[in-house]
């Protein structure tokens, strides 16, 4: 007999909820092993008695055959005398110690759960909460560390005999499904009116809820992480009685749509859009609307305007059961009013969405914390997130080494806040602006449910420059030390840390806004520096803001300090310019003054603000009813078109647009369409960064903020950088925008190095 060992295994990583164990455990029965495993909260402990060569097959084949969802951070290992083990077991969960273990995000529902829901013959058919290591509810209904079902939402719910069998059996890949549950033993689903009158429970819930949907009414729908609200996505009256319900006037919804083929209907379909659409994740995904006549099934007040739909596939039960039984594509936007945080209690929604629902499909399960879906696209070959929750978060971005406890705040739009523990940033779930009481408090719980998942506590805080961001006064207002990072250098250290980059970049921050340390509004910054320490080397030329705020609201307004920037009060001698008739002859007097006095008109570099500029004096947008929208038009406009030309600039320090924006105007009189002026426009703005690039002379290029979530003007920077021999770098799984600035807030902090 060869000499025994004892092997002693410590992995950390996403390693709970993934099936980790069961497999394991499997594993070291069929090589022989005795010996244990157990989940702790620092991650998975193994130890197994062996020969050498079984215990070095048993190592190998850990890494190599994990579960699809696990992922291994690190795994340490050490070989021991041998402990006499005489059985291999999984040994009751331990909560001692640090807090380290990675929360897995909510995973859709797997193709064998989905075969049992559907198959009459089955113990588990048409129930909504099926689920298995393999999929299911994670961060949605975790309260503490290890995963285990005590510290979830499911503690309430006994598992029946049948479930406690398949729980125990290491054949069963219900082995170790914290969130196990059958018709007899698990949560169930019911229907109510506004009132909170019960209607209906189980199927027959799900099915009045389809009959609400087919007959243009609205349904509030609580998911995995909260609500949703509900209604036939072809029916425009209907579509349209939710927007004034919800006060959403023309900001896009999102749709819900049963299969894939059914997609392929609606919309263009690449093979990496499809994959993403059925991917864990199953994010929303922003797809080309197809031109033929399958696609009227969808109204056009879903996304007015538009030519691109944001869809989801069903990735609950829950949904693939109301998806079959409505037998349409349906809108499925976030169950709350416009501007305030997703509804996750029962109570609560009846309460705040008692005047926009018609008919409530409730469950029993607790959803521990709001978490909205996710948004994503295709740019330039690859994925990238716009809006970071369900099916990403709350994984973290890793650095090489560790950092004491810290926690950074984030900005004041599109917000998400982040903790780093140990070498992991964790990166909350989207919040959305902290403009409501109601957003404010989502996002204080928010930073409190992180820390006591992780019982740890931030030694330190980072914030905005920013001091009026309700993000920046919750900081302030913590008895910790403060570390302000400026809005742009976060962006370029955000992008920086997702993409492993450390020492000296080109990092370009184009956004709407940002307090500049010049108490200037930035938003077209070019920075040269490393994530610690950056220098501002280049920026758009600056304009005033007739209006500051209200400029956000009104592109005119931007225009209005572009023409003034260019001509001063002559431009009210203009003839034919879009911008100023759109203004009436005392509006124009008052803006004009403000101008020439600069009060209420602060100067800004922004890109985002030119965007909209842009957008006014071709006469697309004057007055937006959601932020970005005219930037969204301008975008829109250049649908295929194939223009390659661009438009003079010229550069100093400051990138100067005025050679730019005379031609945009003398294009504009002669009529030509604003698809070509749009095209010209876009290509322009990349050789601007280009221009920046070839003179600073440093390689890697960096490209942030919300301006890159234009998909063209990212595709066209990205191929110019690297014809002229730059190597570009973007994001991927953390958005370009706002929820990216957590991330860079504690990046940018001094020592972090970034690493897998």
């Amino acid at each position: 007999m060869k000499k025994q060992q004892r092997l002693r295994v410590v992995i950390k990583g996403a390693v709970q909820g993934v099936g980790f164990r069961p497999f394991v455990f499997n594993l070291a029965k069929s090589l022989g092993l005795k010996g244990w495993i157990i989940n702790s909260s620092q991650g998975v402990f193994i130890e197994a008695d062996g020969s050498l060569p079984i215990l070095g097959e048993f190592l190998l084949r850990l890494e190599k055959e994990k579960p699809q969802h696990a992922f291994i951070q690190s795994l340490e290992s050490s070989y021991l005398d041998p402990a006499g083990f005489k059985i291999f077991e999984i040994r009751k969960s331990s909560d001692r110690g640090e807090k380290t273990v990675l929360v897995l995000p909510d995973i859709a529902t797997c193709p064998q759960c989905l075969e049992e829901v559907f198959d009459p013959a089955n113990r588990r058919y048409r129930y909504p909460f099926t689920n298995c290591t393999l999929c299911g509810p994670r961060y949605t209904i975790i309260g503490a560390l290890p995963y285990d079902r005590p510290f979830t939402s499911m503690k309430d719910f006994p598992m029946c005999t049948d479930c406690q069998r398949e729980y125990e059996d290491p054949n069963d890949r219900r082995f170790h499904a914290q969130p196990n549950a059958c018709p007899v033993c698990g949560p169930r689903v019911y229907s109510c009116n506004p009132e909170g009158d019960l209607l209906a429970e189980n199927h027959e819930a799900i099915k009045m809820t389809a009959d609400c949907l087919r007959n243009g009414k609205i349904a509030a729908v609580k998911g995995l992480g909260g609500f949703h609200l509900m209604v036939h996505a072809g029916l425009s009256k209907s579509v349209d009685l939710l927007r004034q319900r919800k006060k959403r006037n023309e900001k896009p919804f999102a749709i819900m749509v049963a299969t894939i083929e059914e997609v392929r209907d609606y919309c263009e379909l690449s093979s990496l859009e499809q994959r993403l659409l059925l991917s864990p994740e199953a994010p929303i995904v922003l797809l080309d609307r197809k031109p033929d006549p399958k696609s009227d099934g969808i109204s056009k007040s879903v996304a007015p305007g538009n030519p691109t739909l944001g869809v989801m596939l069903p990735y609950t039960p829950l949904h693939h059961l109301l998806l079959q039984e409505v037998a349409v594509p349906v809108v499925a936007t976030s169950g709350n009013l416009s501007d305030e945080p997703i509804c996750i209690d029962e109570t609560e929604a009846l309460d705040r969405l008692k005047g926009i629902a018609d008919l409530f499909l409730l469950h029993n399960r607790p959803v521990l914390r709001p978490v909205d879906d996710s948004v994503a696209r295709i740019v330039a070959g690859r994925e990238m997130l716009l809006r970071r929750a369900r099916g990403y978060a709350p994984l973290p971005v890793m650095m090489t080494s560790e950092s004491k406890p810290a926690l950074a705040v984030g900005a004041h739009q599109k917000n998400t806040v982040a903790l780093q523990v140990g070498a992991n940033i964790m990166i909350s779930q989207h919040h959305g602006d902290l403009e409501t009481a109601q957003s404010y408090d989502a996002f204080q719980k928010s930073v409190d449910s992180l820390e006591r998942l992780y019982e740890t506590k931030p030694e330190v805080v980072y914030c905005d420059l920013h001091d009026g961001y309700m993000s920046s006064q919750y900081a302030r207002e913590l008895d910790l030390p403060l570390k302000t990072v400026q809005h742009h250098h976060a962006h370029v250290a955000s992008c920086m840390a997702e993409n492993q980059l450390n020492g000296r970049v080109l990092g370009v921050a184009w956004d709407g806004t940002g307090a500049g340390p010049d108490n200037t509004i930035w938003g077209g910054e070019f920075f040269l520096g490393n994530q610690a320490d950056m220098e501002r080397v280049a920026w758009l030329r600056r304009f005033r803001l007739p209006g500051s705020n209200q400029a956000v609201r009104e592109p005119r307004r931007s225009a209005l300090g572009v023409l003034f920037e260019m001509l001063g009060s002559e431009i009210t001698t203009m003839e034919g310019i879009p911008t100023l008739s759109s203004f009436d002859e005392n509006e124009l007097k008052i803006l004009l003054q403000m101008l020439n006095s600069g009060f209420n008109s602060p100067l800004t570099s922004s890109a985002g603000r030119l965007f909209d500029a842009v957008a006014s004096l071709i006469g697309l947008r004057q007055v937006v009813s959601f932020e970005g929208q005219g930037a969204m038009e301008l975008e829109f406009a250049l649908k295929g078109s194939d223009q390659a030309n661009s438009y003079p600039f010229s550069y100093s320090d400051e990138l100067d647009w005025l050679p730019m924006v005379r031609e945009i105007i003398k294009d504009t009189a002669e009529g030509h369409q604003p698809k070509l002026i749009s095209a010209k426009f876009h290509n322009t703005m990349a050789e601007m960064i280009l221009a920046v690039a070839e003179r600073v002379g440093e390689n890697r290029v960096v490209l942030t903020g919300g301006c890159f979530q234009n998909r063209y003007l990212t595709e066209q920077t990205i191929s110019k950088l690297k014809v002229a021999g730059f190597t570009p770098y973007w994001h991927q799984r953390v958005p370009p925008n706002d929820g990216g600035i957590a991330l860079g807030q504690l990046y940018s902090g001094k020592g972090h190095k970034t690493g897998m």
